[in-house]
């Protein structure tokens, strides 16, 4: 990926941990799936955990989309950047 098309967002070290120690809990779960996939855990014990994953990513993602909101599309809208507006608008098609 070239440099010149990355963008980047400047955040509170406050939120960086909070979205590492999230991050870092899920990683932790889905190595805890994997041990279990090794260790022939029953498939019902498996899936519970894959859902436990599924939830935690979902609020990571609220998290970030609203932070995503209050900060960067405000910012652009200000700014005079409304295709902010259409790039919320694309994105949340594909979250959905």
């Amino acid at each position: 990926m070239e440099e010149c098309c990355v963008r980047h967002k400047k955040r509170t070290p406050e939120e960086v941990k909070d979205l590492t120690t999230r991050l870092n809990r899920i990683a932790g779960q889905v190595n805890g799936i994997r041990r279990m996939i090794e260790e022939d855990r029953y498939c019902v014990d498996v899936l519970m955990q894959v859902s436990a994953v599924q939830a935690a990513l979902k609020a990571f993602n609220r998290e970030l989309l609203s932070s995503h909101i209050r900060s960067c599309v405000v910012e652009d809208i200000r700014a005079g950047n409304e295709g902010a507006v259409e790039e919320l608008c694309e994105l949340l098609k594909k979250s959905g």
